[in-house]
């Protein structure tokens, strides 16, 4: 499982997303960027940033660290913000927090790119989650010590919104006319996917998607009807669905290379 931290002062939102992130002092000293599960799109986001992000890791690309974070919402009630008091008080119980990188920059190509086999990783990763949010418009991308780190993964794996999508999701070509990296990761990407590829097995993924706490896994009435009525049963479809992809990376690896 995911360390477990208890928040106990809520610091200040990022507002830098439509999800009102905010940055949180907890009880093991750390300082995290903690996404709630109150937000308006609910706890999908935080299992997309689960599985993303600790797949990253384990294909070798940087991550902060990920930690369970639960929040009581007694600690919103000094905020002078409405907004982040109704948050907060929608929010009790866990949430995801990722560890602050104290002077870390948001990407900028110009003042900094990533090196062509790193900038390929990090793309064949966004197509086989079908990560639609790595524009140049929002990266999504840290430089810090020299180094990318990725950080907000919740708007992939869009599909798992409803799940009657995900067999025809499974072969969708991913769209990179408009990622970030494209242009760096021109000539790499056969290479990366040539090494990545084999390491997303059933295994490596089962051991991603049981990191995912059950509170974020209940299922709504449309994925009950389709037989995905428990945690496990839903932990199994994003099995599944990954494998599938991995198995057609033909029908959906982009074409940067062919630049």
């Amino acid at each position: 499982m995911l360390p477990l931290v208890h928040a106990i002062r809520y610091v200040t939102p990022l507002r830098e997303g439509g999800s009102l992130p905010g940055l949180v002092e907890a009880d093991d000293l750390g300082t995290y960027v903690v996404k709630f599960r109150g937000a308006g799109q609910g706890p999908k986001v935080l299992v997309a940033e689960v599985i993303v992000g600790e797949l990253a890791r384990r294909l070798g690309l940087a991550m902060p660290d990920l930690v369970r974070v639960e929040v009581d919402p007694v600690i919103g009630r000094s905020e002078p913000d409405e907004e982040v008091q109704d948050l907060l008080r929608a929010s009790g119980g866990l949430n995801l927090g990722m560890d602050f990188l104290p002077g870390a920059v948001g990407f900028d190509p110009v003042a900094w790119q990533p090196d062509g086999p790193t900038a390929a990783r990090v793309l064949w990763l966004d197509a086989l989650t079908s990560n639609v949010d790595r524009s140049w418009r929002n990266p999504n991308l840290l430089v810090w010590h020299d180094r990318l780190w990725l950080i907000d993964h919740g708007a992939a794996l869009w599909f798992h919104h409803a799940w009657s999508a995900a067999k025809a999701a499974a072969t969708r070509p991913y769209d990179a006319s408009d990622h970030v990296l494209a242009p760096m990761a021109a000539g790499h990407l056969g290479d990366a996917d040539k090494a990545l590829a084999p390491l997303v097995t059933r295994e490596l993924l089962s051991e991603v998607t049981g990191l995912v706490p059950d509170e974020w896994l209940v299922p709504n009435d449309s994925e009950v009807a389709l037989g995905l009525d428990s945690a496990e049963a839903l932990r199994t479809a994003y099995v599944d669905h990954l494998l599938a992809r991995v198995a057609q990376r033909d029908a959906w690896l982009p074409a940067v290379d062919a630049s």
